[in-house]
């Protein structure tokens, strides 16, 4: 037989560290056992197991997202596939669009929704600052929008849009349908969908979740639903056709091949998350990050973004002059099998604080690992200092200190 040379490569086990690396960047995050296990797991997508798991999926995301909307769709594709279902169904040519932009993912859905047709304005504020609720209500005054589309969580920069409720309230009130990217929120914050009065709600299985890539959800309201429901015009998409989709999410009926593992790996890190209580939950994200905030600041190092709009779920550390943030990285990796995130356009290094990244030895861990490799490229830094201080954040919360 010709060509039949057998390839070059390598088994996967001599790829693959010996080890597994602590993931401690802004995503994908480590995973809990049950998790995995999970994942490890195939069963009919149509049959009567799948019925029960994807009713209950929903169930238990209509609590994560604070909604009594059942329209939630899981979307076999990262994160950026369900904002581009949300985008696709609720958009279009000739709608027009308010995409407020201040970083890499923000400007995506813009271009998003520009290569379907629709009409996009992007809103820009002044450099990392999130955009304001006067500044959308200023775009308003000049021309009627459709669609707002919101980053919760800017992950590129580590910025939170901190006044997200009353840009969602201005929006509602001009008769705007408000779309949310919350990938880096949803799970990690307080995030009500329903008191926030948002339409669609975008958030992906491998970060705040804590679950795998490749599996995402969107959550749309009733009006949401209303208007795809009595849309007449054929979608260019057809995978991301809500209506269609919704043939497997509500009736389960055959749409394609869903992603079997990811759904049950969705389902149990979804059900981790009731079991644990989204109240608890929100505690132990908000003393880890804080702990580790004071921490990278005690060790020397300076946080890129203002406490007013800091993102805690993503922390960005600034860079010193001549320091080499890949070096700083590879150093982490290769030493002390922790890594950490680069960066899209800044001179910085993130650190993710989601789901089973906010545990007590995998704080500990990455802090003096962080701390030996700016010591390691020249950068003088007090690793001991921040281990004390890293400590003490979490000794003065007892009733969440973060062990597994």
């Amino acid at each position: 037989m010709k060509n039949d040379r057998k390839p070059d490569v390598k088994a996967l086990n001599n790829i693959l560290p010996r080890e597994p690396l602590l993931l401690m960047g802004a995503g994908p995050v480590p995973i809990s056992t049950a998790v995995a296990r999970a994942n490890s797991v195939i069963i009919n997508h149509v049959g009567s197991t799948m019925g029960e798991v994807i009713d209950g999926l929903r169930r238990l995301s209509q609590y994560v997202f604070q909604t009594t909307s059942d329209k939630i769709i899981g979307v076999s594709g990262p994160s950026s596939a369900a904002m581009e279902m949300a985008i696709v169904n609720l958009l279009g040519p000739g709608r027009k669009a308010l995409v407020l932009d201040n970083g890499t993912f923000s400007h995506r859905w813009g271009e998003m929704a520009q290569r379907i047709g629709s009409d996009v304005v992007s809103l820009q504020g002044s450099g990392i600052s999130p955009l304001t609720a006067l500044s959308v209500k200023k775009a308003f005054s000049q021309k009627k929008f459709d669609v707002v589309i919101v980053t919760h969580g800017e992950t590129s920069s580590g910025v939170l849009t901190t006044e997200l409720p009353q840009i969602a309230k201005t929006a509602k009130q001009y008769g705007a349908l408000v779309i949310v990217d919350a990938v880096t929120t949803l799970g990690a914050l307080d995030f009500n969908m329903d008191a926030l009065k948002l339409d669609a709600v975008i958030a992906g299985g491998q970060k705040a979740l804590g679950s795998i890539p490749g599996i995402s959800l969107v959550a749309f309201s009733n009006d949401a639903w209303e208007f795809i429901e009595h849309r007449t015009d054929t979608l260019n998409h057809w995978c991301l056709d809500a209506k269609l989709a919704w043939q497997f999410w509500g009736f389960h009926k055959y749409h394609y091949t869903a992603p079997v593992s990811g759904i049950l790996s969705l389902y149990e890190a979804l059900y981790e998350i009731k079991q644990e209580t989204l109240k608890t939950r929100w505690a132990r994200h908000k003393v880890s990050s804080a702990a580790m905030q004071s921490a990278i600041e005690a060790m020397g190092l300076q946080l890129f973004v203002p406490a007013s709009y800091r993102l805690p779920s993503v922390i960005s550390i600034s860079l010193p002059d001549d320091t080499d943030g890949d070096k700083v990285r590879a150093y982490m990796t290769s030493v002390f099998g922790v890594e950490i995130a680069g960066a899209f356009g800044h001179k910085i290094v993130r650190i993710g604080q989601m789901g089973e990244q906010c545990r007590a030895h995998n704080l500990f861990k990455t802090t003096y690992a962080l701390g030996m490799a700016f010591d390691h490229c020249g950068v003088k830094v007090d690793v001991a200092k921040a281990m004390a201080v890293l400590e003490k954040g979490l000794a003065a919360n007892q009733a969440h200190v973060v062990v597994s």
